[in-house]
């Protein structure tokens, strides 16, 4: 293990230690006399202080040492109780340290670097082992004080976790800590007298990845929009990228627009993020995926046990997952042995007699006549006693529903039984009324499907009638040993029928067991005609869109010539539409529900479109198609992963994903003859979506060599788009026999075969993990368009150059982050971050409140006013903030900067003139918010309207005094000073005096003090000092630069007042 580390003389160290390896800067070390067995003094020495001595004051017989060349003192950095042990620390060493020692032209410097790299070492082991408890550990306390010291943010941002690692500047590393925070990735170095500081929101972080940099293998760089990072030195570099890439997701997803993605519930607040959160969220997407469960399951327990298989006859290890509604088995290796079990397919679970043969052994009964046992549950009682409370539970609200009566089970079996026997008839419980229709469509035509699509003469009918026969006596005999319905064993027998295709009689029924859509069905038993009963007559974009698309749905197909198929299709896309307005309607649902609707009865169709939707393709049909963008990127990352030479030879593979797009989206149905579409379709009901990157990978593998020698991206589209149409299914080969070239055509089950063989390590968790990583790119890449969509509807309007219209975007929605992060107990939009519509019906995603507005005016305007600049800044809000919902966008924003940078001096005062009337000053001057008062116009320049159009033009005496007041404090601090204090003398003087003038010149119940904006513009312009200050130049870029270094440390340093000293209510 590493240890603190030591000093000692290299000198008298040699006589009491034997150094076996050694280099230029360490030492592998033995004691000696340790191990020595020949009766040697020196053995029998350490054998007698071996057995006297404690354990805590025992010497480890090995050590790793560090050593400067010509200098007499060293220290010890690493021990061992086996060599084995020590051997593992030196190759690390020798790995990660050695080849960069060579950096530091100081040995003693290099020395420094090691030893404070052994350090962090340590402190990270420590932290690793104290994370585990429930408490706080006093270490990680210490971390946290350690982290606040040094970067100074509000106690609301919250250390998720930290490690020690190197931040590489060039070829130079610098040791130091890393603190991963919820909204932050911060780096804090001190070496050699020199401090590093780096702090990068997750919201500038635009991509994640490992490579390679030298001799160093494992190095994660972050990239931001403007530059890249690279950290490095790790102990466990997986774990590392992984917390990083949850932790910029979970930040993007909740701070960018991202699309109809959604949070969940346990990391919506993200002061209750911690480590062990993280690892638990991972775990349960994995489950979630590899099961294909419903997004809103929650994983409750996770045990190791192993399962009696009786088609091996033997019980196969895994490890059993339990959620809300299910309890499911995974084998050790993925895929070799999988079980589903619905809680409600489930009747008793019971405890058996636990034997040396059995030990704590559970049995588990559940409808059709089949049980299931589970041995070597380490926690058997707890799993029993929580899975019987959530079926009491279910039982109780379906007896709720069903009116019957709730029947108690037998916590204990009187007769275990040990012998499972499977029963293939479906079991008389399960209900299918309430169906809109009693038959798929496929029977509502006379023709033969296959005949259809291909007609042929009657002996290939005969044919394929035989091998449909063949697969359905073959999938009977499956039944017979795996058992049928939802829980049957998923093994790579089942795996092999499946790529074969699944028979026309069986193929509905399959799909609905192998997605589980009949668990949905049979919970919700009349709940699609309740659903197409209230969506009748209803009208919407939604709706719009599916009339438009019906006809284009396998419009070949005779079933969807007729008004039946048609209707059916209506029906099914609109009640999903209905349900789900998030999502409403999507391009290709028309496609794979119509496929649907050959093989299942149209509410089973249903319910097979919910859960393709929701369950198997998550994200891929909400507004943006985030999900199909993220598997998109995932599949060129496959590509280079596992096609290197296709990689190689084509640099740029974006093309070839963007290509696939349309794969993923309609599951090839789209682009395969229809009759291998059914075969990729059976598949993905089976496998799920690594069914599609399979056979996708496989495509691209078939055709390498094409693909390579491509001019362009056309001729590659037209190279994928000829190999597909001429993939066939086995049976169809009796038809293709006449067509030209017919002998290279290529079978889809061989293709779908060979795809799992070849890229059987596209698991379900390298492909989640693969998601988290790529889905910050496809979230950042929506947030550039995001920005490039503001700035192109700002720019016709205002005069500010692109690059400071870039920059105030990005200061912009920093100072809106600013309070999502920590929140300011006043910012309402950090309550409620939904954009507001703004002017023209364009909705803008940042807004800012009031306080956020005066930390950003007080940082950019050009007119500093001392104190006195946080009343302009209240009064600038109130003036901008036309529909009185306490909120600023972009637009309006940059339209005031532009006003006060670019536009005419005259403009300028009117601005100011307008910062003191109504509504930007109100009765009291104290109180900045709006009265009853006219509304702005939305025209520019900015101006204020009575309700029967007479534009107010004058100003009160009051509001005189405030005009002064905020001109005054304008000029301190000028080299000027003294003549602009005179100059406004002046102005004030003649002002007053036409006011005076006026007000005697009206009649007597009219008397009023009152200048107009024309009278206050003129007596300005005959003061040039105060012309030139007005007119004086100030560059925004200027601002800008100074502005963001001061963004966070004031904003920061603010909530840290307000949160150490609440306002008193």
């Amino acid at each position: 293990m590493w240890i603190t580390p030591e000093e000692v003389a290299l000198k008298n160290a040699l006589k009491l230690w034997v150094t076996d390896r050694s280099n230029d800067y360490f030492l592998l070390q033995h004691r000696r006399g340790h191990g020595d067995t020949g009766g040697k003094i020196t053995g029998l020495l350490v054998g007698a202080l071996d057995t006297v001595l404690d354990s805590n004051a025992r010497v480890a017989p090995f050590r790793i040492v560090l050593h400067v060349p010509g200098s007499q003192v060293s220290w010890v950095i690493a021990s061992g109780a086996t060599v084995e042990e020590v051997q593992r620390h030196w190759r690390w060493l020798d790995q990660n340290l050695l080849p960069y020692m060579a950096v530091f032209e100081n040995k003693e410097d290099a020395a420094s670097f090691v030893l404070g790299k052994v350090k962090g070492l340590i402190a990270e082991e420590v932290l690793g082992g104290q994370a585990a408890r429930e408490d706080d550990p006093a270490r990680f306390r210490e971390d946290l004080a350690r982290f606040e010291q040094r970067f100074g943010l509000p106690q609301r941002e919250k250390l998720v976790t930290h490690y020690s690692c190197c931040c590489w500047k060039g070829r130079v590393p610098r040791q130091g800590s890393l603190y991963l925070t919820t909204n932050h990735i911060a780096f804090y170095s001190f070496l050699l007298g020199k401090e590093v500081k780096l702090l990068v929101p997750w919201a500038e972080v635009t991509r994640l990845e490992r490579v390679s940099v030298g001799l160093l293998t494992d190095v994660i760089r972050v990239h931001t929009r403007r530059k890249q990072r690279d950290f490095s030195m790790f102990l466990n570099v997986d774990e590392v990228m992984m917390v990083m890439c949850q932790l910029a997701d979970i930040a993007l997803r909740r701070l960018l627009d991202s699309g109809g993605l959604t949070l969940d519930q346990s990391l919506q607040d993200s002061t209750n993020i911690t480590k062990r959160v993280l690892e638990e969220q991972a775990l349960r997407q994995y489950v979630l995926s590899l099961f294909g469960l419903p997004r809103a399951e929650r994983l409750q327990e996770v045990m190791s046990c192993s399962v009696w298989t009786p088609h091996a006859r033997c019980h196969t290890p895994g490890t059993v997952y339990t959620t809300d509604g299910y309890l499911c088995f995974s084998s050790r290796e993925e895929g070799q042995c999988t079980l589903i079990i619905p809680l409600t397919e489930i009747l008793s679970i019971e405890k058996a007699e636990s034997t040396s043969a059995l030990p704590n052994p559970v049995i588990i009964s559940v409808r059709c006549k089949r049980a299931f046992q589970l041995i070597e549950l380490l926690h058997r009682d707890e799993l029993v006693e929580k899975v019987r409370h959530r079926l009491r539970d279910l039982h109780w609200k379906q007896n709720l529903i069903s009116g019957h009566d709730l029947r108690k089970k037998s916590s204990v079996s009187s007769t275990p039984y040990y012998t499972f026997c499977y029963d293939t008839v479906q079991s008389d419980d399960e209900d299918s009324s309430g169906s809109i229709s009693d038959k798929a469509l496929r029977h509502t035509v006379h023709t033969d499907l296959v005949s259809t699509f291909h007609p042929s003469q009657s002996d290939a009918q005969n044919k394929t009638s035989n091998t449909e026969h063949v697969r359905e006596r073959l999938w009977d005999e499956h039944f017979t040993e795996f058992g049928r319905g939802v829980h049957m064993f998923r093994t790579d027998k089942i795996r092999k029928l499946v790529a074969l295709g699944i028979p026309e009689s069986l193929r509905g029924e399959l799909w609905l067991n192998f997605s589980d859509a009949c668990s949905s069905l049979a919970a919700h038993p009349s709940y699609y005609t309740d659903l197409l009963e209230r969506c009748r007559g209803e009208s919407s974009i939604a709706t719009e869109e599916i009339e438009r698309d019906l006809h284009r749905s396998l419009p070949e197909h005779p079933a969807f010539q007729s008004e039946t198929g048609i209707s059916a299709l209506r029906r099914v896309l609109t009640a999903y539409a209905f349900r789900n307005p998030a999502i409403g309607y999507c391009q290709s649902m028309n496609i794979l529900a119509s496929v649907m609707l050959l093989y299942t009865k149209e509410e089973e169709a249903f319910w097979l479109l919910v859960t393709v939707c929701e369950r198997m393709l998550p994200d891929y049909f909400n507004r943006r198609v985030i999900g199909a963008q993220v598997d998109q990127s995932v599949f060129e990352e496959l590509i280079r992963e596992r096609l290197p030479e296709l990689s190689e030879r084509v640099p740029d593979l974006s093309p070839l994903a963007s290509a696939s797009l349309t794969w993923f989206l309609t599951l090839f149905v789209s682009v395969l003859p229809f009759r291998s579409a059914l075969c990729v379709l059976d598949c993905f009901f089976y496998h799920g979506i690594r069914a599609i990157f399979q056979i996708s990978l496989a495509v691209l593998d078939a055709n390498t060599a094409e693909l390579s020698s491509c001019s362009d991206d056309g001729h590659a589209l037209m190279i994928l788009t000829s190999f597909l149409e001429q993939l066939r299914h086995e049976e169809e080969a009796h038809v293709c026999a006449e067509d030209a070239g017919s002998s290279h055509r290529l079978n889809i089950t061989t293709l779908i075969t060979d795809a799992h063989e070849k890229f059987s390590a596209v698991s379900v968790k390298h492909v989640e993990m693969l998601r988290s990583r790529q889905r910050v790119q496809v979230l950042q890449a929506h947030e550039d368009s995001t920005k490039d969509n503001a700035l192109r509807l700002v720019t016709p309007d205002v005069s500010l150059s692109p690059g400071d219209l870039s920059e105030l975007y990005d200061l912009f929605k920093t100072e809106h982050f600013i309070s999502l992060y920590w929140g300011d107990g006043v910012s309402s939009s950090s309550a409620s971050p939904a954009p507001p519509a703004a002017a023209g019906g364009c909705v803008e995603r940042y807004v800012v409140d009031r306080a956020q507005f005066k930390s950003l005016y007080e940082l950019l305007t050009p007119w500093s006013c001392g104190t006195h600049t946080d009343t302009v800044a209240q009064r600038a809000f109130t003036l901008l903030d036309q529909d009185r919902d306490g909120l600023v966008t972009f637009s309006q924003f940059t339209h005031m900067l532009d006003l006060l940078y670019c536009e005419e001096l005259n403009e300028k005062i009117r601005l100011l003139y307008r910062l003191h009337i109504p509504p930007a000053l109100s009765e009291d001057t104290e109180d900045s918010s709006p009265l009853k008062s006219p509304v702005l116009s939305s025209t520019r320049p900015l101006c204020v309207s009575l309700p029967n159009g007479e534009r107010k033009s004058y100003e009160e005496h009051h509001q005189f005094i405030q005009f002064c007041k905020t001109l005054y404090s304008m000029f301190q601090g000028d080299p000027g000073e003294a003549e602009l204090f005179q100059a406004i003398g002046m102005v004030t003087s003649l002002v007053l005096q036409i006011g005076e003038a006026r007000q005697s010149g009206q009649s007597q119940g009219e008397e009023q003090w009152s200048v107009s904006f024309e009278q206050v513009l003129a007596s300005l312009l005959t003061e040039q000092v105060l012309v030139n200050f007005l007119e004086r130049p100030v560059q925004l870029s200027d601002r800008i630069s100074a502005a963001k270094p001061r963004q966070y440390q004031e904003r920061a340093g603010l909530l840290m007042i307000q949160h150490t000293h609440p306002r008193v209510p």
